[in-house]
């Protein structure tokens, strides 16, 4: 075997991979990284890949930024964490401070935890919790999207659409409205109704502003998601946006929420610390937060909270981050290489047969393809074939996402539509 083969088998022993079937993990070729460095990852055989879906969607600048690794290591001399339950930490109120100033919520108050479906379960509670505090019997139902992902932690996968196997869960989910998915032209006015409908019921309206990205990278003009938010405001209905994918940068602002509407509560997480290390935060509005207030010990308090919550390493990379994002004027380049990418993909991609639809916001690109039948496996077969090109890719289905960093170069984007185009030849023909 070589030498990723060998690391592959020992992996396949002891580890446990998520949305990944084990009994044929080895069988699929992974890698197996043994460093990564600037936009590239390198495995065990010193073979190297572009990362063009910033692991997972959460590096923006790549790996091994020196700012971020002084970030890091500047914060261990003055500790790795301390609790947040009852007491504070300063890096992490400088980095609160920073995010009140950028965030599109108005009176901001940070709840940290370390991952998007954390922030989610954080905001289900709170929502709930708010009309309770208010004295609001009866409005414990929330209202979702067809096709939406929150998370799969059971709350998170009740709010969400299902989809990747969840349906095993189904008893474990409590019920939701269900508004259709982005993919039908009608969705936001069906969403908008039911909310007047529904409004004496409703604790919150929760949607992915502009991209849901797990169904495919599926587009909302903004002016659904402004419709959605008229018709919350109108009928006293919170409104949550879940910018855990789209927020820091990816759709060409800072948030997703800046080109629509306002939330009162917002989940965020996995660019937030630039991919460095877990992190999350659910940001409420100061009319949510002022409802928790009260006596101490009280039954206003929001009992809710992590161990890790509020991480000063995390705290410390995420603040750097932040500055870094400001001053290196990223979201310009978002900007014009989304524009890049768009016509690349228009030129070299959507002419072929075997692609049915390419949808691009910012950097957040799918390409859905046409399968001739089922079983085919294309998303798999072709990011398999762009891996072995030398660019890492992964589908959702038959759609391959397409994520590269925030600072991507224009030559790192022909890069990744060149072996695009050569991997959909071999697996699907011209």
């Amino acid at each position: 075997m070589t030498s990723n083969e060998e690391w592959a088998e020992r992996d396949a022993a002891v580890v446990w991979h998520g949305f990944t079937q084990m009994g044929s993990y080895t069988e699929n070729a992974p890698i197996v990284v043994d460093h990564a460095d600037g936009h590239e990852i390198f495995d065990s055989e010193g073979n190297r890949y572009l990362d063009a879906i910033s692991s997972l969607w959460v590096n923006t600048f790549g790996h091994h930024v020196p700012e971020l690794d002084d970030a890091i290591r500047a914060q261990l001399e003055r500790g790795a964490h301390t609790t947040m339950l009852g007491n504070g930490n300063r890096v992490v109120v400088e980095l609160s401070e920073a995010l009140a100033r950028v965030v599109p919520v108005d009176d901001p108050h940070f709840l940290y935890a370390s991952d998007g479906s954390s922030a989610v379960e954080q905001a289900h509670k709170i929502a709930f919790q708010y009309w309770v505090n208010r004295g609001v019997r009866g409005r414990n139902t929330f209202l979702g999207f067809g096709g939406a992902y929150h998370g799969d932690t059971i709350g998170a996968l009740s709010l969400g659409d299902g989809g990747f196997g969840t349906k095993l869960f189904d008893p474990l989910r409590f019920p939701v409205l269900r508004a259709p998915g982005f993919d039908d032209p009608g969705c936001f006015e069906r969403a908008a109704t039911m909310v007047a409908e529904h409004a004496t019921e409703l604790a919150a309206l929760i949607v992915e502003p502009l991209v849901q990205g797990a169904a495919g990278m599926l587009l909302a003009p903004p002016e659904g998601i402004a419709m959605l938010a008229a018709a919350c405001r109108e009928h006293d209905v919170l409104l949550i946006h879940d910018e855990v994918a789209t927020g820091f940068g990816r759709t060409g602002t800072l948030f997703a929420s800046e080109q629509c509407a306002r939330p009162d509560i917002l989940c965020l997480g996995k660019g937030i610390t630039g991919g460095y290390l877990p992190m999350s935060a659910t940001v409420a509005s100061g009319r949510v937060f002022d409802a928790f207030t009260g006596p101490d010990l009280g039954e206003r308090t929001l009992y809710h909270g992590h161990s890790y919550s509020g991480n000063a390493l995390a705290a410390a990379v995420a603040l750097r981050h932040l500055e870094l994002i400001e001053s290196r004027d990223v979201l310009a380049n978002v900007r014009e290489r989304s524009a890049e990418l768009g016509g690349l993909l228009d030129d070299r991609i959507r002419p072929r047969r075997s692609v049915a639809d390419i949808r691009l916001c910012g950097l957040m690109g799918g390409v859905e393809l046409a399968p001739r039948q089922d079983g085919l496996r294309w998303g798999r077969r072709v990011c398999a074939a762009s891996v072995e090109r030398g660019v890492l890719l992964r589908p959702l289905g038959d759609i391959v996402v397409l994520m590269p960093p925030l600072d991507v170069t224009s030559a790192e984007l022909h890069q990744i539509v060149r072996v695009l185009d050569d991997a959909l030849e071999e697996v699907a023909g011209p």
